[in-house]
């Protein structure tokens, strides 16, 4: 398994840089109401909504297959 692909090393990047800054407004939440709204255009601003919700993409991929590895190979063992 590929190390950055590892819960330990997921969940603490998705919870610092989800969130992130910490102050006033947290910039996923600034981009994608920007995004909402059709005014992201600029290329710094599509980076920082891909840079601040690329963890959590990726914890919640590796979840989900997780999730159905498990299933599907409980029901094809049954």
């Amino acid at each position: 398994m590929r190390p950055l692909l590892r819960y330990k090393v997921l969940i603490p990047l998705a919870l610092i840089l989800g969130p992130a800054p910490y102050f006033h407004e947290p910039h996923l939440a600034e981009k994608l109401r920007m995004l909402m709204a059709g005014a992201l255009h600029k290329p710094l601003d599509i980076f920082d909504l891909f840079l601040h919700s690329s963890p959590l993409l990726l914890l919640g991929f590796k979840a989900g297959a997780d999730i159905a590895r498990l299933t599907f190979t409980k029901k094809s063992s049954a």
